[in-house]
């Protein structure tokens, strides 16, 4: 069997936690697959040096100051492209989806608007944004195929995924709108790999910087996540999230969160 990590980190600014991003590329377990958010900056400004001397290939779309995503990968990916493809990207658009495919496995990067507060125009872009990813997979992807749907989601899915959810029922992030736009997406025949290996409350993936002590006593929220096909979700063997990252010096607020999946050698069309 041939073991595949693929890990989501919404970093805050690349250049900021490029030692951070380091620690996590010459750790024990490292990804094979990573993919990023925030990015924050232009293409011309992307580190694909420092990436290319750990060993990564890299594919990446951002914007000044705001958004940008990328994937970084020890797999150079066969064609990458971003933006919906449905014919209405703007900038924004395209430095908040990024599609790669590897193989038989497509892996789709997303940075999903957090929304601000309800009734905003940014809120309205956030369900446009959902609804057109799930156009877009019913356009261009299969259900029975082998695909990761990851990112900074901006969306908590259950109650457990985030801590005191009674106080946040109004919150862009929480609020039953969301949830339900959220779950018209997952409908289309994906599963939450993180939440089939650690089922628990108390699982994060991002503490907010606001408040004192977030980390120390794990008030958080799951809002970063690893969505699979069947056909993908059933190789997984684990998925955690790397609390320690949240613990360095100069963190993002999030953390990043990994997949591991056991597939069959050739997997990618090799001899």
């Amino acid at each position: 069997m041939s073991i595949l990590r693929i890990a989501t980190f919404n970093v805050n600014s690349i250049k900021a936690r490029l030692p951070i991003v380091e620690k996590f590329l010459r750790g024990g377990e490292v990804p094979d697959i990573l993919c990023l958010q925030e990015t924050k900056c232009r293409n011309a400004d992307f580190p694909e040096d420092f990436f290319k001397e750990l060993g990564y290939a890299c594919a990446y779309s951002g914007m000044k100051s705001y958004n940008g995503v990328a994937v970084v990968s020890r797999i150079p990916p066969d064609s990458f492209s971003a933006g919906f493809g449905d014919g209405d990207d703007t900038e924004q658009d395209s430095a908040r989806v990024l599609r790669a495919r590897f193989g038989d496995i497509d892996v789709i990067c997303t940075y999903v608007p957090q929304g601000k507060e309800m009734g905003s125009p940014d809120y309205s872009y956030k369900l446009r944004f959902l609804e057109r990813l799930r156009a877009m997979f019913d356009r261009a992807y299969k259900p029975s195929g082998k695909l990761l749907w990851t990112g900074d989601i901006n969306v908590v899915p259950t109650d457990i995924d985030v801590t005191h959810p009674e106080n946040k029922r109004e919150h862009v992030c929480v609020c039953e709108e969301v949830r339900t736009a959220l779950s018209g997406v997952i409908s289309w025949g994906f599963v939450d790999v993180f939440r089939k290996h650690r089922p628990d409350p108390g699982e994060f993936s991002f503490w907010d910087y606001r408040l004192k002590g977030a980390l120390e006593k794990n008030i958080g929220w799951r809002i970063d996540h690893l969505f699979a096909t069947r056909a993908l979700a059933d190789t997984s063997v684990d998925a955690y999230a790397a609390r320690e990252l949240r613990a360095m010096e100069r963190p993002s607020d999030h953390t990043a969160v990994t997949a591991v999946f056991d597939l069959q050698p050739g997997w990618r069309g090799e001899c």
